[in-house]
């Protein structure tokens, strides 16, 4: 049947080298990367109190002294375990966000480890997480995906060690990873403090692309290229500027994360939107309704919480836009990368747009 695999696969508008039509391993997900989150209003209140004893009794205290944990949502847990040594601990794991099996693996391994360096820390060993409907796509695929973050691993220096796997209806991969870090030497997420810039180290856009090439197939290198770089060289120059707060940008867009970034410094982050960089092709493909779900979901949750200005619909989608392994949001100065606005002492809401 045309247009399919002889596996009933839907197939790419393109052949692969190997001769035959190439899944097209997005139609396999209800969404794709970071867009698939489950919406942050909603995981607030999953979380909210789960570290409350049980009947108010005392529980034991686990080893070593938890820096960073569930208090105002970071990037990876940070764990001390002696005087300049702590360990950081996270896990990122989504469904395909391109149909190319060997980038879908470089884009989720370098989220992955994103949120190690998105805290100042250093990836050492990571573990694979693999989802995998075996039935309805050839295991040769999902090597492809294996390769793809070992390659990006190796080039963060972090060894890959296993991993597990499990027999899935929509497939899923990326990566549980370990680092260090030096305690006295932490990017926090309620770091912020006014009168600091704020710095965006890869642009937006990432999202609606994706969404797009969801939709018809076409392929964005620019999009790939920007998901497949490393945060490392961001975190190092962010620590080298002396600047102690940053996230990484994901799942819910620049508003979200700036928000939570915002609250949780107790301040209020002001955006110049004229200085966001946007990769080539994202504002047509809002404009050609090219618009995930969870970037509306992100934009309804920030939207009591922001002073949107005069900017309209389409500004405010770009920015609530859903990215997958995008930059970090540092307050602070990083070379290189562009500043995007300032945080401000607290008042009304906590995000604004001039």
């Amino acid at each position: 049947m045309k247009g399919t695999t002889e596996r009933g696969v839907p197939a790419s508008p393109s052949s692969s080298g190997s001769g035959r039509e190439a899944v097209r391993l997005t139609q396999y997900a209800h969404g794709g990367g970071c867009a698939c989150k489950i919406p942050p209003g909603e995981l607030e209140a999953v979380v909210a109190g789960l570290l409350d004893a049980p009947d108010g009794r005392v529980l034991p205290s686990p080893a070593g002294e938890l820096i960073i944990g569930l208090d105002d949502g970071d990037d990876a847990a940070v764990v001390r375990i002696g005087g300049d040594r702590a360990v950081v601990a996270t896990a990122d794991f989504f469904t395909p966000v391109v149909d190319d099996p060997y980038d879908w693996g470089r884009i989720a391994a370098a989220n992955a480890l994103s949120d190690v360096y998105a805290v100042g820390g250093e990836p050492v060993v990571a573990v694979n997480l693999l989802g995998w409907p075996r039935e309805r796509l050839p295991m040769d695929l999902a090597k492809e995906v294996l390769r793809g973050g070992l390659d990006v691993a190796r080039a963060a220096a972090c060894h890959v060690a296993g991993g597990h796997s499990v027999d899935d209806p929509e497939p899923k991969y990326g990566m549980a990873v370990t680092g260090l870090a030096d305690p006295g030497r932490l990017l926090r997420i309620d770091g912020g403090r006014a009168g600091l810039p704020i710095s965006l180290t890869k642009p937006l856009g990432i999202g609606v692309l994706n969404t797009r090439h969801k939709a018809t197939g076409e392929v964005f290198p620019e999009a790939v290229a920007a998901m497949t770089t490393l945060n490392r060289d961001a975190s190092r120059a962010a620590l080298a500027a002396g600047a102690g707060c940053a996230t990484d940008v994901t799942g819910f867009g620049l508003l979200g994360h700036l928000y939570k970034l915002a609250r949780a410094s107790g301040v209020t982050a002001v955006v110049d939107v004229a200085a966001v960089p946007y990769l080539e092709g994202a504002r047509e493909a809002v404009r050609d309704g090219y618009v995930s779900g969870g970037t509306r979901r992100n934009l309804a949750w920030v939207e009591p919480r922001l002073d949107p200005g005069r900017h309209g619909e389409e500004d405010l989608l770009l920015l609530a836009d859903a990215q997958t392994s995008g930059g970090l949001l540092v307050a602070g100065e990083v070379p290189g990368a562009p500043i995007i606005g300032e945080l401000v002492v607290s008042g009304g809401r906590a995000l604004r747009l001039r």
